[in-house]
């Protein structure tokens, strides 16, 4: 299970959604989740997936490895789907068994509910697995760089936002290495009750801690001893520049937003 977080990483890659600047793919990924929730119908769904599985397929990343990262909260999905379908309130009945009572209306909004937050995972997902968490914290900082009027420290948000991003996979697998630890000492973490499995967790996340504050510490030093001293003065190996296909791509993002608010007056329409 724990292998099967994605979140913070980075899959190297030349396809023209890795060549894009990191502030072209932050905004993107605003327009992308716009789209996504003002998105209600059929048709604007159909089509919010038609632009998720080309944006996909220009950055080579495999259906396999997007939908990886939904396993984790399956459970969650799962919950909030039951939810959803039975505790949503319609005129059309299509289940009824004494205070249970299944409705048609639930049975949409359950599906719409999952859909989107399945599409807003794998979507979310593309700029970390395209972006190398330096060329995020470059985007994000210059895109915040109005802010420094008014004394945000923005290229220190910028670089723990990055840094945790970063640490999120090492962390992952560190908790892996500590759990075979304990299993190896008879430890059980898959049987029992929800106390029995919560108290299980303890051996694992003392060590966890303390394993997170050491890296923490020996980042520190190693920032310092190379004369680390944030964002004042500091130059840069690349610098940002937009190129054509940045404003071809923010303009089929902002197409993308005005299709859905199209399709949803269409689906009013006929629907």
């Amino acid at each position: 299970m724990l292998k099967d977080i994605t979140l913070g990483q980075y899959f190297p890659g030349g396809t023209i959604v890795h060549r894009l600047d990191p502030r072209t793919k932050l905004i993107l990924t605003i327009l992308y989740i716009t789209a996504l929730f003002i998105a209600s119908g059929v048709i604007a769904f159909v089509f919010m997936f038609a632009i998720l599985a080309v944006s996909l397929a220009l950055s080579r990343i495999t259906p396999k490895t997007a939908l990886r990262g939904i396993r984790p909260v399956l459970i969650v999905l799962v919950s909030m789907s039951i939810i959803h379908l039975f505790f949503t309130g319609g005129e059309t009945v299509i289940f009824e068994y004494y205070i249970i009572v299944m409705t048609l209306e639930g049975a949409y909004t359950a599906i719409y509910m999952i859909a989107r937050i399945v599409m807003l995972i794998v979507g979310t997902s593309l700029l970390t697995y395209t972006t190398s968490p330096i060329a995020l914290t470059d985007g994000l900082e210059k895109m915040l760089e109005p802010l420094k009027k008014i004394r945000l420290p923005i290229h220190e948000l910028s670089m723990m936002m990055s840094l945790a991003l970063r640490f999120i996979p090492t962390l992952i697998e560190e908790t892996d290495k500590i759990m075979n630890a304990q299993k190896s000492r008879g430890a059980d973490f898959e049987t029992g009750g929800i106390v029995k499995r919560a108290r299980a967790i303890l051996p694992i996340i003392i060590p966890l801690f303390v394993s997170a504050f050491r890296r923490a510490d020996d980042l520190a030093i190693a920032m310092e001893s190379r004369c680390y001293r944030g964002g004042e003065g500091r130059t840069r190996m690349k610098t940002l520049r937009a190129a054509g296909r940045d404003y071809a791509a923010l303009l089929c993002g902002a197409v993308v937003v005005a299709a859905v608010i199209l399709l949803n007056k269409i689906g009013l329409i006929y629907g």
